[in-house]
């Protein structure tokens, strides 16, 4: 359910860039999405659908884009892609480790036709 407020922030922050740019509508909108974000991109598509209809934002697809998660050991400083949320670092077998990159959610494109 946390899915419905992200995605309206997303309608919100398109709505915004569309309405700077003097945009007649929105045609797709690009979001990254870390490995290890807990969204879900089914559920976005489903709310997105609902409450964009009537906006300038009616019908734009969205595309999503997952970055994969990499985590660093903190005994070994070994770098590395956990496999299955297994989170032992496969050097040393160390379970502390620091998130690198995948907890990312974002905008990172809206396209949009001008008028």
């Amino acid at each position: 359910m946390h899915e419905l407020p992200v995605t309206q922030s997303i309608l919100e922050i398109a709505l915004r860039h569309a309405q700077k740019s003097n945009a007649a509508r929105i045609v797709n909108i690009h979001i990254v999405m870390g490995e290890l974000s807990t969204m879900v991109d089914d559920s976005i598509q489903f709310y997105w659908d609902m409450i964009a209809e009537g906006t300038l934002a009616h019908g734009a697809k969205l595309h999503f884009r997952r970055v994969p998660a990499e985590l660093q050991c903190m005994a070994c400083f070994t770098k590395y892609h956990p496999k299955e949320m297994e989170l032992l670092c496969p050097n040393c077998g160390s379970v502390g480790a620091k998130v690198i990159s995948g907890e990312e959610f974002f905008v990172e494109a809206i396209d949009v036709e001008q008028t």
